[in-house]
C-alpha cells in the first residue's frame, strides 16, 4: 500500500532505458573520455592542474607529495576513486607518455617496460614551466567560466584559458560510449608556425598547413614512414600512421671472441612496451619464426635506449630486420581518431579546424583580459579621480570631515558637495595623512595619467582584431623562444609512396626574372658554351621597355628564396616555377606569390637545405649589411616574412649564403671593392627584424653594385706576407693616391693573358666585369682583408672614360666552373671561366661578350661544375 506522498508513475520500459543509456552516454563522453578542443583537457587532468595551482605547486617551488595532490582533487573536485586521479597525474608526468610533460615528477613514475609507478605517498610533484606560462597564466583575469564543483562548495574552471594548442601538442586518447579519440603529439615549434601561418591567412588548407606542421612528433621519437597517412589524418580526420623504431645494424667486439653484426635498437614506436617486445622477440625466436638472432639483451641505461640482438654469423642482418619490422612492435600502426568537444558536442576535427577552434578560443580569452584589466584600470582611475578632487579642495575637505559628527555625516557631505561617488568619498575618508604631501600628490598624478594611457590601449586592443592577434602572436612567440624543443620523431618516405618531388628529375636549371616580373625556369642544357667574346644567344623575348633583371642557376629541387626591395622574403620550390622556352617572355611572378604593386623582387637565392650552420648576408642599397641565420627562413609563410629592417628610403638589393670563417667582398659602380671577414667581430648575427651595420664608405655620386662570398678554405691559404708583396706599392697607398697614380700608369691589356703571381692558375678568382662588357679574373690575394666600412682598394680600370663604362658584378669564380652572363635585351652567353684573362687590379680586362649599341651587361650566374655535358663550343655571331 502506498501513502498520501508516494505515487507510481506508469513508464514504458524501453523509453525509460534508452533515456538513461543515452543520459550515462553523454556523462561519460563529455565527463570523462573525451578533452575539450580548447584546452585539449579532459576533466581529470584539468582538475589536477587547478588544484596544483591552487596549492602553489609552481615549477620554482618545492615539490609536494602526490598523495597530498590526489587529496585535494578528490575533496574538491573529483568524487571518484584515488588510482583514477593519482594515474592521470603519473601520465602528465611521464616524457614517453607527453611530448611536453606538464607535470614535474620527482621519484618513480614507471618507466617504458610498463613498469607501475611508486605508491603516491612516496611520489612528489609539481607543475612544470609550461604549464605555468601555457595553460594557467590570466586564470584569475576571469579569462574562462567556473562552475559549481559537485557539492558546489567550491568553483573550478570549465576549461583552462590556454595559449598553446595542447591537444595537439601532447595528444589525448579516450574510449568513450560509442566513440573513442585518439590523436597523436605534435611539436611546440611546428604548432606555434602553424597558428602564426592561420593568423596571417586565415584561408590557408590543412594541406598548406603541412608546410609548418609536418606531422605527428612523438615524445619516443622514432621513425613515421610515408607523408600519405599523414595527409590523410589532417584533411579527413582519421588515418593510420606507420611508425618504425630506429635500428641499426653494427659490428660490436667481445673479448677474445670474433666480431659480430649485430642489431641495436635505440628507439621504439609511441607506446610501445620495450619488455614486451624484447619477450616477443624471444617467443617467436624460440619458436623459429625468425631466424638468425643468437643472442638478445637490455642494455638500456639513464643515457637512453639500447636494445642489442646478436646475429649468427650465417644471418642476413637486413632480412632479421625486416622479420622484427613485420613480426614484432617494432613497427606500429598509430590509428589517428581526431575526435574532440566543439561546444559540448563530439567532432571529428581536420587539421586547420583543430587551430581554427584554438585561435577562436584564444582570441575570447584575450577580449575577456582585457575587458577584466579595463574594468580594474577605469576603477582605480576612478578612485585616484576622487583623490585629486580632494586634493585641489583638501584644506576645505579637512575642515568638512573635521566637523562632521561622525564619518556617515562626512561621507554624506562629501558627496553632496563636491559630487563624489560613494567609493571615491570611502577613499578620500581612508587617505592616510603621508599621502598630503607634496611627493604623494604627484605620484597620484602620475598614476592618473598612466591609467589614463593604459585604458586608451586596452579599448584600442577591444575595438580592433588585428590588435588582439598580434598579442597573441607575441605570446606565443614568447612560448615558443622558452619552451620549443627540436623534432624526435623523423618523417621518411614509405616503400612505394611517390613525392611530388620523386616525379621531378633535380636537374640544374636557370631562373631568369624581368624587370616587369615575367619569371620562367629553363634547363641549362638549352646554353651550349660559347667562345668568349661572341654574341650569345637569346635568352628572353622581352619588350622594349623591360630588361633581364636577375639570373641565377639551381637544382631543381632547390627552395628559392625570393628577397624584396621592402625587406621581406618569399620562397618557391624550383620546379614550381614554369618551364619556358628559350624565347619565351615567362609567367608573371604575381601569379606564383603575393606580391604588392609596390614592391619589386631585388635578390633570389637557391637554397638546398636550410642548416644553422650557413647564415644569409644581406646588402641594402645604402650599405647596410648584417647577417642571419639560413635557419631563421625555414619557414617562410605563403604572405612572406620579413629578413631585415630598413630605413627610411633604403631597399635591400643583394643577398648571399656564407658561412662564419667565410669572407665578403663589395663592390661599388666606379670599380672599387672591399674585403672583409664574415666572422662576428666584422659582423655579429642578427634577427630578421634587424637593420645591420656599414658596409662600406662611397665616394659622391658611388653606389653599390654588388658582393658575393669567398669561402674560408680560399682565405686560409692566403700568406699575410705573400700577400703583401702580390698588392705591391698601389695597396700601400689610400685609393685616393692609388686612383692617381693608376692614372698615371695607364696599360692596355685587352688582349694581354699573362699570368699574374700569387695563387698561379688555381684560384678562385674575383671575376670582373663591367656594363661595356669587358671582364677579368684577379687573384684574390690582391684584395686584402680590410676592416669593415673603409673606401676599399680599387677593382678595375675601365677601358675608355668616354664611353661611362661602370663595374656591372663582382663575382667569386673557380677555373673549372663557367658563366652565364645577361644582357639588358636578353642576350644569354655562357662560356668558361678559364677564357676570362688573369689580370690585376689595375688592368682593364678583355672582351667577354660583344654587346650591340643599346645594350649592356646586367648580370652574372655561376654554374658549377657539375651540370654534365655542355657540349661543343658553338660561336654565334
Amino acid at each position: 500500500m502506498t501513502t498520501s506522498q508516494e505515487r507510481i508513475i506508469p513508464t514504458d520500459l524501453r523509453n525509460e532505458m534508452s533515456r538513461s543509456y543515452l543520459e550515462y552516454a553523454m556523462s561519460v563522453i563529455v565527463g570523462r573520455a573525451l578533452p575539450d578542443a580548447r584546452d585539449g583537457l579532459k576533466p581529470v587532468h584539468r582538475r589536477i592542474l587547478y588544484a596544483m595551482h591552487e596549492l602553489g605547486l609552481l615549477h620554482d617551488r618545492p615539490f609536494r607529495k602526490c598523495a597530498r595532490v590526489v587529496g585535494e582533487v578528490l575533496g574538491k573536485y573529483h568524487p571518484h576513486g584515488d588510482t583514477a586521479v593519482y594515474d592521470a597525474l603519473v601520465r602528465m608526468a611521464q616524457d614517453f607518455s607527453m611530448r611536453s610533460p606538464l607535470i614535474n615528477g620527482h621519484g618513480n613514475f614507471g618507466s617504458v617496460d610498463n613498469d607501475p609507478p611508486a605508491a603516491m605517498r612516496y611520489t612528489e610533484c609539481r607543475l612544470q614551466g609550461l604549464t605555468s606560462a601555457a595553460l594557467l597564466q590570466d586564470i584569475e583575469a576571469e579569462t574562462v567560466d567556473f562552475a559549481d564543483n559537485f557539492d558546489g562548495s567550491q568553483q573550478e574552471p570549465t576549461v583552462l584559458p590556454s595559449r598553446i594548442p595542447q591537444l595537439l601538442l601532447n595528444g589525448s586518447s579516450g574510449i568513450a560510449v560509442g566513440m573513442a579519440t585518439n590523436i597523436p603529439p605534435h611539436n611546440l615549434g611546428e604548432l606555434i608556425d602553424g597558428i602564426v601561418a592561420l593568423i596571417h591567412n586565415p584561408e590557408i588548407t590543412s594541406l598548406e598547413l603541412m608546410q609548418y606542421i609536418h606531422g605527428p612528433d612523438f615524445p619516443t621519437g622514432a621513425l613515421v614512414l610515408g607523408t600519405g597517412a599523414i595527409k590523410e589524418a589532417y584533411t579527413t580526420g582519421r588515418g593510420s600512421i606507420t611508425m618504425r623504431g630506429v635500428a641499426n645494424i653494427e659490428t660490436i667486439e667481445q673479448r677474445g671472441r670474433p666480431e659480430k653484426e649485430a642489431i641495436i635498437i635505440t628507439e621504439l614506436p609511441y607506446q610501445t612496451n620495450k619488455a614486451a617486445l624484447i619477450e616477443k622477440i624471444a617467443e617467436l625466436v624460440n619458436d623459429k619464426r625468425i631466424d638468425g638472432i643468437s643472442d638478445l639483451r637490455d642494455e638500456s641505461d639513464r643515457d637512453g635506449m639500447r636494445i642489442v640482438i646478436e646475429l649468427k654469423r650465417d644471418a642476413y642482418p637486413r632480412v632479421v630486420l625486416n622479420n622484427l619490422y613485420k613480426q614484432t612492435p617494432l613497427q606500429a600502426n598509430f590509428g589517428a581518431n581526431m575526435l574532440a568537444l566543439v561546444n559540448g558536442e563530439p567532432q571529428i576535427l581536420a587539421l586547420k579546424e583543430f587551430l581554427s577552434v584554438f585561435l577562436d578560443f584564444r582570441i575570447e580569452t584575450i577580449n575577456r583580459r582585457t575587458r577584466y584589466q579595463l574594468r580594474k584600470a577605469e576603477e582605480r582611475d576612478h578612485l585616484l579621480q576622487g583623490l585629486l578632487i580632494a586634493l585641489s579642495h583638501l584644506d576645505a575637505i579637512i575642515i568638512l570631515i573635521r566637523h562632521a559628527p561622525d564619518a556617515p555625516t562626512a561621507k554624506g557631505e562629501l558627496i553632496t558637495s563636491y559630487g563624489l561617488s560613494e567609493v571615491q568619498a570611502d577613499a578620500i575618508l581612508q587617505m592616510q595623512l603621508r599621502r598630503l604631501t607634496a611627493l604623494e600628490a604627484d605620484k597620484i598624478r602620475l598614476e592618473h595619467e598612466e591609467l589614463q594611457t593604459q585604458i586608451a590601449d586596452l579599448k584600442d586592443i577591444l575595438d580592433r582584431r588585428e590588435r588582439v592577434l598580434e598579442i597573441i602572436e607575441t605570446e606565443i612567440s614568447v612560448i615558443k623562444a622558452n619552451f620549443s624543443t627540436p623534432r624526435r620523431t623523423i618523417i621518411t618516405h614509405a616503400e612505394g609512396e611517390i613525392d611530388e618531388r620523386d616525379l621531378i628529375a633535380n636537374e640544374k636549371a636557370l631562373i631568369l626574372l624581368t624587370e616587369h616580373g615575367y619569371i620562367k625556369r629553363m634547363p641549362v642544357s638549352t646554353f651550349e658554351a660559347q667562345s668568349r667574346a661572341t654574341r650569345g644567344k637569346a635568352g628572353a623575348k622581352v619588350k622594349d621597355d623591360d630588361n633581364i633583371e636577375h639570373f641565377l642557376t639551381c637544382c631543381d629541387h632547390d627552395s628559392v628564396l625570393f628577397f624584396s626591395d621592402r625587406g621581406v622574403v618569399y620562397c618557391l620550390k624550383a620546379y614550381q616555377i614554369p618551364l619556358g622556352s628559350r624565347t619565351s617572355r615567362g609567367t608573371p611572378i604575381v601569379q606564383m606569390l603575393p606580391i604588392p604593386k609596390e614592391e619589386k623582387i631585388t635578390s633570389i637565392v637557391p637554397v638546398d637545405e636550410f642548416t644553422n650552420e650557413e647564415y644569409l648576408v644581406m646588402l641594402t642599397k645604402g650599405g647596410n649589411i648584417k647577417k642571419t641565420a639560413l635557419e631563421a627562413f625555414s619557414h617562410i609563410r605563403a604572405n612572406g616574412l620579413i629578413a631585415i629592417s630598413l630605413e627610411e628610403g633604403d631597399q635591400l638589393r643583394w643577398v648571399r649564403r656564407a658561412r662564419v670563417e667565410d669572407s665578403v667582398i663589395v663592390g661599388s659602380r666606379h670599380g672599387m671593392a672591399i674585403h672583409f671577414r664574415c666572422n662576428h667581430e666584422q659582423l655579429r648575427p642578427l634577427g630578421r627584424a634587424t637593420r645591420g651595420v656599414k658596409s662600406m664608405k662611397l665616394k659622391k655620386g658611388d653606389e653599390l653594385v654588388g658582393m658575393d662570398i669567398l669561402p674560408a678554405a680560399v682565405l686560409d691559404t692566403l700568406n699575410p706576407e705573400t700577400e703583401e708583396e702580390l698588392v705591391g706599392t698601389l695597396d700601400t697607398l689610400n685609393p685616393e693616391t692609388e686612383a692617381e697614380v693608376e692614372d698615371i700608369v695607364e696599360t692596355e691589356v685587352e688582349t694581354e693573358e699573362a699570368e699574374v703571381p700569387g695563387n698561379g692558375n688555381v684560384g678562385p678568382w674575383v671575376l670582373v666585369i663591367t656594363v661595356g662588357g669587358y671582364g677579368k679574373r684577379v687573384p684574390v690575394a690582391q684584395f686584402r682583408l680590410q676592416k669593415r666600412a673603409g673606401q676599399g682598394l680599387m677593382a678595375t680600370k675601365f677601358k675608355n672614360r668616354k664611353t661611362k663604362d661602370q663595374l656591372a658584378t663582382l663575382r667569386i669564380v673557380n677555373n673549372d666552373e663557367e658563366i652565364m652572363m645577361v644582357t639588358s635585351r636578353g642576350i644569354i652567353i655562357r662560356q668558361a671561366v678559364n677564357a676570362i684573362s688573369t689580370q690585376s687590379r689595375s688592368a682593364t680586362g678583355v672582351r667577354v661578350q660583344r654587346l650591340d649599341e643599346d645594350d649592356a651587361l646586367t648580370a652574372v650566374a655561376i654554374v658549377p661544375p657539375d651540370t654534365g655535358d655542355t657540349g661543343e663550343l658553338e660561336e654565334v655571331e
